[in-house]
């Protein structure tokens, strides 16, 4: 029996005077009330990671502000990307220097600061808290994302009163959403030779992630927070997978692809794909299809905790490939599998107001979800309740 960790609903345990859930002493699953699922600090926290987008000169004002308050006024060790403090613009600052000076830096691929960080602030758009989430393979920091890029559906804070932001989140008592992710394993068949698996980074160096399990097979573990991503890559065939879920087959994907996201996800590449939008409080896995061959495959979603399997199906005329929140793309060929499912590992997003307000004005802003222009007021001349007289 495979145990779970659920963030998401659990059920009275007796139903009438006889029936009752069988106990699972593995399982943790409970319903929180939205309105009281706020931070707390044990501990003050002391060391804080700063995300910028690279590549936007636009961000370099607001990064030195923020350095420079958290340093100078909070007196925090900061940890920054060794390429962002690098930037030639950076570099050339003098009335900057004292403060780079004290930046803690990290590459990467390179350096593990998993087990350092207090705190995450992100500056720039939704790409720095996907970037944030993979720096973080097992439990990750409460991030706090200012919106400074060009969507900003998950970064709900705005920079112009950031020092009052930040004390805010310091003193505590922060509303936060529990942003699930995904436990992806990808399984290479024993028949590939090790050293096609898996191309190395851009770094040079293997990724820490790869794993030789006892079978001799080459596993990649990776938590992701949108999606993982199926699709028939360049080929001009359909793609032809087979989809199981929990060890049965449910059906094969004849397509272009399938998208497999969590509830944060469901707002990215599955909404584009013609998905319903989920809160990323529900307790949820979402499968959609990318221009399915089928008039009648809908998109589905399958509660959180189950373990999604896709395989090439064995009639396949080309290969698949797969990427993780856009990145790390792999191809995928007979004997490989791809298992998902719910991570016990969250990624905790700090909320401006509120999780249930933060989330619809997201969608509003952004997504101009349900957005028109209004309909006007009958008068009283041409009042349709009006009888006769």
């Amino acid at each position: 029996i495979r145990g779970h960790f659920l963030h998401g609903p659990y059920p009275a345990t007796h139903f009438g005077p006889k029936a009752c859930v069988l106990p699972n002493p593995t399982s943790v699953m409970h319903i929180q009330d939205p309105a009281s699922q706020r931070l707390t600090w044990s501990k003050p926290p002391l060391n804080v990671l700063v995300i910028r987008k690279i590549r936007d000169e636009t961000l370099l004002e607001p990064f030195k502000e923020l350095c420079r308050f958290l340093v100078e006024e909070k007196h925090l060790m900061v940890y920054v990307e060794k390429k962002v403090v690098d930037d030639g613009s950076l570099m050339t600052d003098d009335s900057f220097s004292a403060i780079r000076n004290q930046l803690c830096t990290f590459r990467e691929g390179y350096d593990d600061i998993s087990d350092r960080i207090d705190l995450i602030i992100c500056l720039g758009g939704d790409g720095t808290l996907l970037y944030a989430s993979s720096l973080f393979q097992g439990s990750v920091p409460p991030v706090m994302a200012f919106h400074l890029g060009s969507l900003g559906f998950l970064t709900p804070f705005k920079f112009e009163s950031f020092k009052t932001e930040v004390d805010k989140v310091f003193e505590g008592n922060a509303a936060i959403i529990l942003r699930s992710r995904l436990k992806v394993k990808v399984v290479k068949g024993m028949f590939q030779r090790n050293e096609q698996l898996f191309s190395p980074q851009e770094n040079g160096i293997a990724p820490h992630n790869h794993i030789n399990n006892e079978a001799g097979k080459i596993t990649l573990q990776l938590q992701v927070l949108n999606e993982v991503v199926v699709d028939r890559g360049p080929s001009s065939y359909l793609s032809n997978v087979d989809l199981y879920l929990d060890g049965r087959l449910i059906t094969s994907v004849l397509g272009d692809g399938v998208i497999v996201s969590t509830p944060t996800g469901s707002t990215a590449y599955a909404a584009a794909a013609g998905a319903s939008m989920i809160h990323p409080n529900v307790p949820a896995i979402m499968v959609t299809p990318i221009c399915p061959h089928s008039l009648s495959f809908r998109p589905i979603v399958v509660p959180a905790g189950v373990e999604l399997m896709i395989t090439l199906s064995p009639d396949a005329r080309n290969t698949a490939w797969v990427s993780f929140d856009g990145r790390k793309r792999e191809e995928i060929q007979h004997g490989d599998s791809i298992k998902i499912t719910t991570s016990c590992f969250p990624v905790p997003s700090i909320c401006c107001h509120d999780l249930v307000y933060d989330w619809f004005d997201s969608l509003a802003q952004c997504l101009h979800w349900n957005i028109r222009k209004k309909q006007t007021r009958l008068t009283d001349a041409s009042d349709s309740s009006e009888t006769e007289n």
